[in-house]
């Protein structure tokens, strides 16, 4: 399977069930509740998992990408040609560049609270704007559902990410897991186990009967149907 992306409409093409405001506030309780958990003296500078990103890279990643997606919703007239304009930091060569991260001093408890408070602001931006709202995103013009959408699969896989790292590990609900996949990766097989699949399709796993993604995988961040 080539990791580009597939025309919308095989595995995913019944009707759906959309994603709204209510699945990223379920999202947050489930990275919140394992992120509060990690211990005070955990070793943030470990590698997460199959990567060359440390577990402090992952965390300021999340914080950093829901406040784009907040960022990019908030405007009266969203931009649909380019990202909100904030200057990134550049970190390590090789790591990733942010707008915004967790206080390192603050542990746990302030990446938890980071994350939970920029996916708060998309939640309640999700709610605020019709879905007639278009606003940019590097992978298609995004509506409202489409940020959210984003917004529960980011905040899954990189707590996964840190999990791997930290030795933690999370279980999302099979139904909100689905509700993400048939968004963002409608070409995703259906009948396989969907927080599985949705670790399949954003290159983190293997998943019987299918090629191993890598890592330029992509999802269809554009509204079912709209060009890309």
């Amino acid at each position: 399977m080539a990791d580009t992306l597939a025309p919308a409409g095989t595995p995913h093409s019944a009707p759906r069930t959309p994603v709204i405001a209510a699945d990223i506030e379920a999202t947050i309780a489930i990275a919140v509740a394992a992120l509060s958990a990690v211990p005070a003296d955990a070793d943030w500078g470990v590698p997460a998992g199959a990567t060359d990103w440390t577990c402090r890279e992952f965390a300021d990643h999340l914080v950093d990408a829901l406040f784009s997606y907040a960022a990019q919703l908030a405007p009266g007239r969203p931009p649909t040609d380019a990202w909100v304009p904030f200057q990134e930091v550049r970190g390590r060569a090789g790591g990733p560049s942010v707008i915004v991260a967790a206080d390192p001093e603050a542990g746990a408890a302030g990446v938890a609270q980071a994350v939970e408070a920029v996916a708060g602001m998309v939640a309640a931006l999700v709610a605020l704007r019709g879905p007639e709202v278009r606003s940019y995103h590097s992978y298609g013009i995004a509506d409202p559902e489409g940020f959210a959408a984003m917004t529960v699969i980011e905040t899954l896989v990189h707590t996964y990410d840190i999990g791997q790292g930290l030795g933690f590990a999370i279980t999302p609900p099979e139904d909100l897991c689905d509700r993400a996949l048939a968004r963002l990766f409608p070409e995703a097989p259906a009948g396989t186990g969907r927080w599985q699949t949705m670790l399949w399709a954003t290159g983190r796993a293997e998943l019987p009967g299918q090629e191993r993604r890598g890592p330029t995988w992509r999802w269809h961040s554009a509204p079912l149907g709209e060009a890309v």
